[in-house]
Order: C-alpha cells, then structure tokens, then sequence
C-alpha cells in the first residue's frame, strides 16, 4: 500500500460560534488546508466529511455534498460523510489514507465539523447519548458523563486514583490551551480551584472534568508520498494507523478501566510504523473527560496500567515532559467539536512535526500520535505520524 503524508492543514477556531454556521466553519476550514496544501479545489480528487450529528444540531443530511458544492469541488469526485460518534474525524482520515493507497486518489480533502451550540445542554446530552446502546442503557438513564463516572470511580477502586490525579489533566491542559489561540477555554485554573469546586456533574467527575460544547471545523489534505514531496516543503507522513472495536454497550465491557479498542488500534499502529512507545514525542489523546485521558495514556501502552494518574500528577505528560499530552488543550481545553476532533488531533500533530505550534512547541518533535474515541469505547482510531 502507497505511503500517505499530510501536505495541508486548516482550523477553525473552536467555541461557542453563534454568528457562523455550520456550512461557513466546513467551507473555511477546507478553504485554509488547501491554501495550506497550494492547490485548488479543482484538483481535489476525493473528500471525505467527519461528522456525528448534522441530523440533530442542524436538521441536515447529506452533509458531504452540502459541504463539497459550498467548497466548489469538481462534480465528478465522490464525496462522503462519516459517522462514528465522536471518532467520525479520525475515522474519515483513515478512509483518506485507504483511499489514496488504494490508488482511487492521488489528492484527498477530509474536513470535520460540528455545530453544537444550536440547542440547550440537556438536548446536547440527549444527542450524544445516541453514541451509547439505547435500547438496553440510554432509555434508562445513561449518558457519556454517567458512563466516564463509573469508569472513574472503578479506576479508583482498582488503582487508588485520586481526584488530584483527575485535577492534574485539567491544569495541564487548560495551560496548554492557553498557548492556542484556537482554544475555546483560554481560562487558567489551579489545583486547589479544581478540588474546592462542587459541581457535581456526575460523581466522582465535577463540571471542571468535563469536555466542552463546541462549534468548530478542522481540515487536512492527504497525499501520496511520493507527490506530496513536489508539493509540500513541509510534508508530514502517517507510518502508521489503525482503527479498532470494541464491546459496543458499557455493560458489556469486561473491565470498565480499559478500552480494548484503543489497545488493539494501538498495537496495530505502531507494528505498521515499526516504532517503539517511547520514540512518541508527542501525543494528541481523547480526553473527553479527564478520566479518559489516564485511561488512554494507559491503554496505549505509554505507562502500566494505574500510573497514568500519578505520572500526569508528576509532570511526565506535560508540555515539556517525557512525552506531551494533548498540547493544543486536547477536548477538556481546546473544545470538542465531536465530528472535528480527529481530524484537529491530525492538525495539531502536524503543527508539532512542522514546527510551528508556536508558543507550545514541543523541542525537536519528530514522531507524534493522535487517538480519537467513539461511543463507551466502541470505536478507536489511532494515527502515527513523522516529520518528513
């Protein structure tokens, strides 16, 4: 299979966007990577959309065609949406990658996006819970932050993670996001604000645990390696990536402290890149609630199952750690605009890579990796990327 390199990039900035709309935030997205690429819509050859719930917060489908006329992309490309809850970014980029090694494609533009804030919280929630198994779980109660509680309180259990261990990712990444100017949340928090706040939103996780509602769209331009070479001065190549499952339901799981689908996609991705764990750099994780990143960092094999707490705590994972984590603010800071997640972590990574995460810049990073989340854990896709 050809080799695939990211040859563009371009982000919106992410937040509560009342005066943009969904198709303005697609459009100027897709129109930065391509500017970024140095190519024009004409020579895009397929494009793929990242998106969870068009239906619910815009009463819209068929989203890849409302998005690829807006962009005047050629009428004879095809372009198609993609849905897997809030991994529909990363799984899009994964169908870019198969697409150009395929040889279906020599140029591919993937664009995530979402608008969120278009309804009240509860109906944000109620639409997210779809994500989960309705029929046996959500119409009885379920919904993400009740389902991330229970892994919480069971990785507590099981290995004496505390609440400053949860803490300690929200200060870390709310600093960083403070370094992103594309950050929804550019607010400073401490230690001791975090561990006085009683919001409970579902114990043991408080408001400050928790991801964002966010409007925003991100955009990246594939090519094959060989042609990304006369294209870009700056190509940054996927040498590895994999998307996994799991047990779609919470209940199903057999350890509620582990996502098989994250070890899987994880496993596979770094046998395709023929790399270690410890040549990570740098690492953008789905950290859609606190817990999860501790999970994530675990399950990807960064550090034994119970130390993601204490080496968070540590400074292990921050920006001028052993590797960083989630320097663009990851979902808890930066936002999470669920159908543009993945395909940000890409955007980030690359910055990285390039060298121009200006301000958050991780000193000679040259291999990174992205993880991006689906449902209770039901979906993993996992890219590893290298400067070229």
């Amino acid at each position: 299979m050809k080799r695939v390199s990211v040859i563009g990039i371009g982000n919106t900035r992410y937040g509560v966007i009342k005066d943009r709309s969904f198709l303005d935030l697609a459009v100027e997205a897709g129109k930065k990577a391509m500017a970024d690429a140095g190519i024009t819509p004409d020579e895009v050859e397929a494009f793929y959309l990242g998106n969870y719930a068009g239906s619910d917060f815009i009463n819209q489908n068929h989203l890849a065609p409302y998005v690829g006329a807006a962009l005047g992309l050629r009428r004879d490309i095809p372009c198609t949406h993609i849905e897997n809850a809030c991994a529909s970014g990363g799984s899009a980029v994964r169908e870019g990658i198969v697409a150009i090694g395929s040889e279906t494609a020599k140029k591919v533009l993937v664009i995530g996006v979402e608008k969120m804030n278009t309804v009240p919280t509860p109906k944000v929630t109620e639409f997210l819970a779809k994500a989960g198994d309705w029929e046996h779980e959500v119409k009885v109660g379920y919904t993400f932050p009740s389902a991330f509680a229970m892994m919480a309180r069971r990785h507590m259990h099981q290995y004496g993670t505390t609440r400053e261990h949860l803490a300690a990712v929200t200060v870390k990444n709310h600093k960083n996001a403070l370094l992103n100017p594309d950050a929804q949340m550019q607010k400073p928090v401490t230690m001791e604000q975090i561990l006085n706040d009683n919001r409970v939103v579902a114990d043991p996780l408080r408001l400050y645990d928790c991801s964002l509602i966010t409007d925003g769209a991100s955009a990246v331009v594939l090519a094959e390696k060989g042609t990304a070479r006369n294209l870009s001065k700056k190509p940054v190549d996927i040498i590895g990536f994999a998307q996994a499952n799991d047990s779609f339901a919470l209940y199903q799981k057999d350890d509620l402290t582990r996502f098989d689908a994250t070890v899987e996609a994880a496993n596979m991705a770094f046998q395709m890149a023929g790399i270690e764990r410890e040549d990570i750099d740098v690492a953008e994780v789905h950290d859609c609630f606190t817990i999860a990143e501790i999970i994530a960092i675990e399950d990807l094999g960064f550090v034994p199952k119970g130390e993601g707490g204490p080496v968070t705590l540590d400074g292990v994972t921050s920006l001028n750690g052993k590797f960083a984590v989630n320097t663009s603010g990851g979902l808890k800071a930066k936002g999470h605009p669920v159908g543009a997640t993945g395909v940000g972590q890409i955007v980030e990574i690359v910055e990285q890579l390039r060298g121009e995460a200006e301000g958050r810049q991780v000193k000679n990073a040259e291999i990174g990796l992205t993880h991006n989340l689906g449902g209770s854990g039901a979906t993993c896709v996992v890219h590893i990327l290298a400067r070229g």
